[in-house]
């Protein structure tokens, strides 16, 4: 390649870094009933210092989802709430394990506040043994909120949930799911709706990531 055409890469590269790491709007803080309060006041699991490009900030949006909608770049390890006027609310997350990812576009079919964990039959067979039913609070692997993806009217297993292991926030861990910090979850649940489409990016479309994260 001549030194022009090293310059030119130089320069992308540094451009879409900027674009990943320029200073970002941070959103409020998530709104907290009493009971969560109580619960997540000592909770039961190591605290994490989640790093700050995975933390809650606005951020430009340049894509063609309306607001309201929830996209997930896999690759990234972040969850879009689109806004209005080409911005979104980006939230760092921990994603499937190679193999294990959902992707395509499903719709929120069931919210529900520190659920219950029912572990399928395929996550006994493979990390069990677990009781049947873990009942909901901090020590539960759903965390504080549960939003439940439905495929065609049909519950696809897979969920955008809270967790009892912030510290894997930003990697690709889990048996699928799409795991939050419980305040990011407490947050993205107090926005959404029954309804709301859900857009899973697959692997391997780290590409869109010079699309987001610019300074807002």
């Amino acid at each position: 390649m001549s030194r022009f055409g090293h310059a030119v890469a130089l320069i992308g590269v540094l451009v879409l870094g900027g674009c990943m790491q320029a200073t970002l709007s941070p959103t409020s803080d998530a709104v907290l009933t009493p009971r969560d309060r109580q619960l997540l006041a000592h909770p039961p699991y190591a605290q994490a210092q989640i790093p700050q490009q995975f933390q809650r900030h606005i951020v430009d949006y340049t894509r063609k989802e309306q607001p309201g909608t929830i996209l997930v770049d896999t690759d990234a390890r972040y969850l879009y709430y689109v806004l209005p006027n080409g911005k979104a609310i980006r939230y760092g997350v921990a994603v499937g394990e190679e193999a294990m990812a959902w992707s395509g576009v499903a719709t929120v079919g069931r919210m529900s506040e520190w659920p219950d964990w029912i572990p399928t039959q395929e996550i006994q067979e493979r990390l069990g043994p677990y009781p049947k039913r873990v009942a909901g609070g901090p020590a539960n692997p759903l965390g504080a909120r549960a939003l439940y993806l439905y495929e065609g009217g049909k519950d696809t297993l897979y969920r955008i949930h809270g967790t009892n292991q912030p510290e894997y926030i930003g990697q690709a861990i889990s048996s699928g799911c799409i795991r939050m910090t419980n305040e990011d979850v407490v947050d993205l649940f107090n926005r959404v709706k029954l309804g709301t489409t859900v857009v899973v990016l697959p692997p391997g479309q780290n590409s869109t990531a010079a699309l987001f994260g610019r300074r807002s």
